[in-house]
C-alpha cells in the first residue's frame, strides 16, 4: 500500500509507521511529498492520477468542505479519518489506534472503490463509513 499521512498529524507519526512496515507498505507525510502550503483539492488530484493511495487524517473539513469532499469522492484515494477523540490524543494514543486498526485499514483498502471514507474509531475496531 501506499498511505499519505496528512500535514494534521506529526511527521514523526509517519516515519515510524514506514520503518515498521519498511518493505512492505510505502508510508509518507505529506510535507515530504508536497512541502507545506499545498491545498487538499491539489494533493488528493495529484495523488489520485497516480492511481490508488491510502489517506490517514485527522482533518475531518475535507468531509465538509463541498469541493474537497467533492474531490476525494471521485478519486482513486481512500481516506482514513481519525475521530476526534483520537485526533485530541497524544501522538502514542494515535499510534496505537493506527496500528490496532491496520490490518482492517489494509482490508477495507483492498475492497472499497476509490473516493470511500471512513472513520478510525476511538474504542472499537469496527469502522464507520462515512
Amino acid at each position: 500500500m501506499k498511505v499519505l499521512i496528512d500535514e494534521n498529524l506529526a511527521p514523526a507519526l509517519a516515519r515510524s509507521l514506514n520503518a515498521l512496515f519498511a518493505g512492505k507498505h510505502e508510508i509518507i507525510h505529506i510535507r515530504e511529498r508536497f512541502g507545506s502550503g499545498v491545498t487538499d483539492v491539489q494533493w488528493i488530484s495529484e495523488l489520485s492520477s497516480e492511481g490508488r493511495w491510502i489517506v490517514i487524517s485527522g482533518d475531518r473539513r475535507i468531509t465538509r468542505n463541498k469541493a474537497e469532499y467533492n474531490a476525494f469522492r471521485s478519486s482513486q484515494l481512500v481516506g482514513f479519518f481519525l475521530s476526534k477523540g483520537v485526533y485530541k490524543s497524544p501522538i502514542v494514543k494515535q499510534m496505537e489506534r493506527i496500528l490496532v486498526l491496520w490490518q482492517t485499514i489494509e482490508t477495507q483498502s483492498s475492497i472499497v472503490q476509490g473516493g470511500a471514507m471512513f472513520e478510525l474509531p476511538m474504542t472499537t475496531t469496527k469502522l464507520k463509513q462515512m
